[in-house]
Formats: structure tokens, sequence, C-alpha cells
């Protein structure tokens, strides 16, 4: 018998009833927060440092930011100048976007430490020590990022709903798709905090993110393979048959799609990336024998890894 939790099987069947399908992914979490925004954002900035990748970025692009574009934004207050931020679903406001900007906007200007596991216990990577880091992000940098002027026009381009200001850029693609993306080849970075385990289509989407990256463009990703909550244990999903859990998904928007660490690896490289980081959490295995058919030939590495931090690099033509 699979692992489920009732509540996720009433949850998929509710679903299906009118007026109860909106109420499903209502929100995204976390990134409603200005302290989990600069520590998530600082956290891959170190670690594309130490991996001996860039760290100075024109334009970036966030897949799945959330509640919030805090995270880009957070990059925009470390001197990025173009941002595209792509969601399966409207999540952020302008208000709420204001309100986190000037949260971060104090941080940065304080040079604040980065927030660390007594914060923030869950979140992927973890760090070797959590000062701010003034070797990646020099005083010249952002004393520049940080003038008044700046900053003032980032947020005038968030009250007005994202709009183009002064050469700063603030693009709001939501639900995305791939002939959304403007102008292939222009971005620096592509990034994600906990999203990649929700994609539908992974080959189309490293595909079309890999397009809109420049040669020589990074991508950074954290992905989260636990069972979100659905099931007792945090790899209880690969128990479940198809069948089953077609019916906890429902008519959910969005869901995790299951995969394990190797397919996002595979997915990267088809894509034409060089994989330069690839840091890995890790949790008790289950026995296989209590796999559902379609998992009963994953990996041990695959098996017991519950969460991943994997950087990229688009290699030159």
């Amino acid at each position: 018998m699979s692992d489920l939790r009732l509540l996720a099987l009433a949850k998929g069947i509710g679903t299906y009833v009118p007026g109860i399908r909106c109420l499903a992914c209502r929100g995204s979490g976390g990134t409603d927060s200005a302290r989990y925004c600069y520590s998530v954002w600082l956290r891959h900035l170190v670690k594309a440092s130490e991996a001996g990748l860039p760290t100075s970025f024109q334009r970036v692009a966030e897949l799945g930011p959330g509640d919030s574009l805090g995270i880009g934004l957070a990059a925009m207050l470390s001197g990025v100048n173009q941002y595209f931020a792509l969601d399966a679903k409207p999540h952020a406001s302008a208000e709420r976007n204001v309100a986190v900007f000037d949260a971060l906007v104090e941080l940065f200007s304080g040079r604040a430490p980065i927030p660390d596991a007594g914060e923030f216990p869950l979140l992927f990577p973890t760090l070797q020590g959590y000062e701010f880091p003034h070797g990646v992000l020099r005083d010249e940098i952002l004393t520049a990022s940080l003038q008044p002027e700046r900053v003032a026009t980032i947020r005038r381009a968030l009250k007005e709903n994202c709009a183009v200001t002064d050469g700063i850029r603030i693009v709001y693609v939501a639900p995305w798709e791939e002939a959304a993306l403007q102008a292939p080849g222009t971005v620096d970075l592509v990034f994600s905090q906990a999203v990649l385990e929700h994609v539908e289509d992974m080959h189309m989407t490293y595909r079309a993110l890999g397009r809109f990256l420049r040669d020589g463009g990074v991508m950074s990703h954290t992905i989260d393979f636990k069972s979100h909550d659905l099931t007792h244990e945090w790899n209880g999903h690969w128990t479940v048959s198809d069948f089953a859990w077609k019916i906890v998904r429902g008519k959910r928007p969005y869901f995790i799609n299951r995969l394990p660490l190797s397919a996002h690896t595979a997915e990267l490289e088809r894509a034409g990336f060089r994989v330069v980081a690839s840091l890995k959490r890790t949790g008790p295995p289950l026995e296989r024998k209590r796999l559902a058919s379609r998992f009963r030939d994953m990996s041990e590495d695959d098996l017991c890894t519950c969460g991943s931090f994997i950087q990229a690099i688009k290699p030159i033509q």
C-alpha cells in the first residue's frame, strides 16, 4: 500500500468540484519574506563564485518567482539591470513586491549577514559561512547599484506594474511558455529555487531556458525531491501508483513531477549544458520492494537524494 496521506487524496478529489478547484495552488510560499529572498540570492552567488562561475550579470531570468519577485529584486540590487520573471500562474502583486523590495534595500545597504539555518532550516544549499560576501559583491558594485536614483527607478517600475523605465527592465510573464521568451541568447543567468520539481514538461523547459540563455551563460537551480507532505515519509510519493497519483494531482494547475536527480541531470546535458557543480542533500531511502513499479529501477543515489543544488554552464559555440 502506498504512503499517501488521506488529506492529499481528499484535496485532489476536491479539485474536480467547481468552487474548490480555484483554491488549489493559491500561493507558493517563501518569497513574501525579504530575508528569505536575500538569503536565496546570496547563496546562489556565493556558490557560483566557489564553482568558478561568473557572479556579475546584466540580465537574469527566474523560473517560478512565486509570491513576490523578491529574489529577482535582490539580483537587481546587486547590479542586474534586466529581470525576467517566468511563472506558471500569477502570484505576485505590486504592493507585495514594493514591500519586499524596500526591506531588501535595507538588508543590502547594511550588508546584513546571510540568514542561516537557524532562521531557514530547510533552505538549500548550505554555506560554509554566512557573513556578507564582500569578496563576491564588492563595495563599488553595491554603491553603484544602491544609488538613490536607481533604487527609486526600480521602485517606480514595480508600482507601474513592472514597466520598462530608464534602462531598468522588469518583465513578469505568467503563465509563461517557450513562445513568450523574448530575444533568445541574451540572458546571462537563469535560476530557480525549489521550482523544477513542479515542471510538467521538463524537456521543453530546459530547452526553452537554454535558448533564452547566451553562450557562456549560467544555470543555477535548487530542486526539492521530497513529497511535499503528500505522504508520511519524505520519499513516499515514489510508492504511489500512477493511477492513485492522477487522483491526488486532480486538476491542480501544477504539481510535483516525482522525477529524481538523474532525470534533471540528463535533461540538462541533453539541452547542451555542462554541469559544473552538483550538491546533494540526502535522506533515508525506502526499501526497493515498497516502490511503485515505475520507480523500482531507480539508482541507489536517486533513492536517497532529497534535494539538490545544480549549476551548469552553456558552452560557447
